[in-house]
């Protein structure tokens, strides 16, 4: 059966409207299912030794999922996984999970994911333009930096102060929690908005 570029535009218009009038309890299911991705993704961990901060695959898993999902479906897919991670699932990174993950050095981190989620499905749904390539990496950059580095590096800065008893200088909650991820967050972040790119309609689908 051959597949054409028409047939292919009419998919993925298709799914997105249908994903933005489906029922909520279909929501809920494509909200959790993505949570699942996002924690299966969080297993790719590499450690690092000077930072309890590891470099995982997940955020990929986050930048996507308000893409796919839309707005608040996205971040709720996020909030599922924080919620059943603290829970007791361990689905964290590194088969971790419970309460001590949220409050502890990538605490922060975690909350981030959900506002990102927030944010993307935002403009993904609201702003037709907002989906072709240079607006998607601009806007993920934004996520990705902004909103889940700035709470993560936070709460990493407030552990760090608690573990040690010494306030950490901004420079070395940066060399813990930002600058070791910056190369492979950029590979990231180019994907997910190719792949943004690739997959969303350039029309409405929900009545915007």
């Amino acid at each position: 059966m051959e597949i054409t570029i028409d047939d292919y535009f009419k998919g993925r218009y298709t799914f997105f409207k249908w994903r933005s009038e489906t029922s909520t309890l279909n929501k809920v299911i494509l909200a959790f299912f993505m949570a699942c991705i996002t924690g299966i993704m969080a297993q790719v961990v590499i450690p690092l030794p000077w930072t309890p901060v590891p470099v995982t695959a997940q955020t990929f898993a986050v930048l996507i999922a308000g893409i796919l999902l839309g707005r608040y479906w996205g971040g709720l897919s996020q909030a599922i996984y924080l919620g059943v991670g603290i829970a007791g699932v361990p689905w964290f990174g590194g088969m971790t999970g419970g309460l001590g993950v949220l409050m502890g050095a990538t605490g922060g981190y975690l909350v981030g994911f959900v506002l990102a989620a927030l944010f993307l499905g935002y403009f993904a749904d609201r702003f037709v333009k907002a989906r072709n390539f240079i607006p998607m990496l601009a806007l993920m950059l934004f996520a990705n930096f902004a909103l889940i580095y700035i709470p993560g590096m936070l709460q990493l800065g407030a552990w760090t102060y608690v573990a040690t008893g010494s306030q950490p200088s901004m420079w070395t909650i940066m060399v813990m929690g930002l600058l070791p991820f910056v190369a492979g967050d950029l590979v990231k972040i180019g994907g997910a908005a190719a792949f943004a790119k690739a997959v969303t309609p350039k029309e409405p689908f929900n009545g915007d």
